[in-house]
């Protein structure tokens, strides 16, 4: 493993799985922002952003610097997590459903309009999964996994759901652009008041406290920093269509803030519950940053494109004891890795499903050397659509519209993809176009 500030384990480990469940199974506490820019974290380079806390995080356990988001938007990453396989193994879910369960491809299209446009709950292993392992689970925040009765997490098996079922809604008034309630307590419609990201704080509080003596599984699905862009002090501030992706950047700032304070919370009650040492702590986002808005660091392009902008992202993993701290890791993952890597962590099987990660903290833990990956990803919108594949340090990238473009980078000499190889390497292309060709062929969509 290529990493910084590695030192010796305490103990020698054999089954990672067997070590954890000899005592009290681990808890897990994972917590998802939405449209977080690689570079907009204080521990990735944010020229401006305060995030202690997440910086602690990150100093007391170890943090990513190739980590991938398996989708380029929200609801594709995110059906990743849950099935731990690509999401094109689950047909109409490659780009967001947009607002009021609106499909934007042609088998979305086709989906929405027979109210079918979502992840089954048959698809969905994660929360199952983890239950029949013995795991209260629980989901607070943005669900964006389908908008109809059956598409509602508790179906999925999650035993607690607060939050909203679009993928984004007004900070304060908690509707979205649509003018659609999508604001629900379990199965329930429900109303509150208050700031979207403190009352997902706030719930996620309530069910560790609630179950604290048993082990737990706290999926925090943050809405910040996407849009509409208001701060936790901008409750008078008009929001309406016409300014609801507009951003500045002090507001942009505020919410990253914010959302950082909220990530202290949970990390202080974990702490007040004697939580802290038994409790693995995920920090990640869904995709890349939203352009008029985030840091992307050194890279190039931003959420909905499959540059490195896109889908390279913030990943911070601590588990005490366990995780050293101060590593800094250079290992090649993606979402599926942290499905893979909780439910092999937990000795939770999944029924009759295929998972296509790998199992990342086994591999943090047991200090195995980095290994090269081949990832994949394809994101559709209207009549775009757009491919890539990492090879190693290779990555290969296709986008479709009016017309047909193709590029190739070294990731190893070119992070900001600016120095395209494909005219000078053909061979290069010709292979990678193969290995994303029997990709396609593989991940055609399932239906159990």
């Amino acid at each position: 493993m290529n990493i910084i500030q590695l030192f010796p384990l305490a103990v020698t480990l054999t089954s990672l799985a067997t070590q954890a469940l000899a005592n009290k199974p681990p808890n897990i506490v994972l917590i998802l922002a939405d449209d977080l820019g690689y570079g907009d974290l204080g521990c990735y380079g944010h020229p401006e952003a305060k995030t202690p806390q997440i910086d602690r995080l990150a100093l007391e356990g170890v943090r990513f610097t190739q980590h991938y988001a398996n989708g380029p938007e929200c609801s594709p990453t995110r059906t990743a997590l849950l099935t731990g396989r690509y999401q094109q193994r689950a047909s109409g879910l490659e780009c967001a459903i947009g607002t009021g369960n609106v499909g934007r491809y042609d088998d979305a299209i086709r989906l929405a309009g027979a109210r079918q446009l979502g992840l089954s709950a048959k698809q969905s292993v994660l929360p199952s999964a983890l239950k029949k392992a013995g795991y209260a689970c629980g989901v607070f925040g943005k669900w964006h996994l389908g908008y109809e009765p059956q598409f509602n997490p508790i179906e999925h098996g999650w035993d607690e759901f607060f939050g909203y079922m679009g993928g984004n809604v007004h900070y304060f008034n908690h509707r979205e652009l649509s003018d659609l309630h999508v604001l629900f307590q379990g199965r329930l419609p429900v109303y509150r008041k208050g700031y979207m990201t403190h009352l997902i704080t706030d719930s996620s509080i309530d069910f560790i406290d609630g179950n604290k003596e048993k082990p737990f599984f706290l999926f925090v699905s943050h809405e910040s920093p996407h849009f509409p862009f208001q701060g936790p002090s901008d409750a008078k501030k008009l929001v309406n269509e016409k300014n609801w992706t507009e951003a500045d950047a002090k507001t942009y700032v505020a919410m990253l803030e914010d959302l950082d304070r909220e990530v202290g919370r949970l990390l202080t009650t974990l702490k007040e519950k004697n939580l802290t040492k038994n409790t693995i702590v995920i920090f990640v986002s869904d995709n890349g940053g939203f352009a008029k808005a985030a840091n992307m660091g050194p890279l190039r392009g931003a959420k909905s494109s499959t540059l490195e902008g896109g889908i390279r992202v913030p990943l911070i993993i601590r588990w005490p004891g366990h995780i050293q701290p101060g590593t800094i890791s250079n290992q090649v993952c993606a979402t599926f890795d942290l499905t893979h890597s909780i439910l092999n962590l937990t000795g939770a099987k999944p029924e009759a499903h295929r998972l296509d990660g790998c199992d990342l903290i086994d591999h943090l833990v047991k200090q195995k050397p980095d290994f090269k990956r081949t990832l994949y990803w394809r994101g559709k919108r209207g009549k775009r659509t757009w491919w890539a594949l990492r090879d190693g340090d290779l990555k290969y990238i296709r986008k479709m519209d009016d017309r047909t473009e193709e590029w190739l980078y070294d990731l190893s000499k070119d992070t900001g993809e600016s120095n395209d190889l494909s005219k000078s390497k053909p061979k290069q292309v010709a292979r990678m176009k193969k290995l994303l060709d029997a990709w396609e062929e593989n991940v055609k969509p399932v239906t159990k």
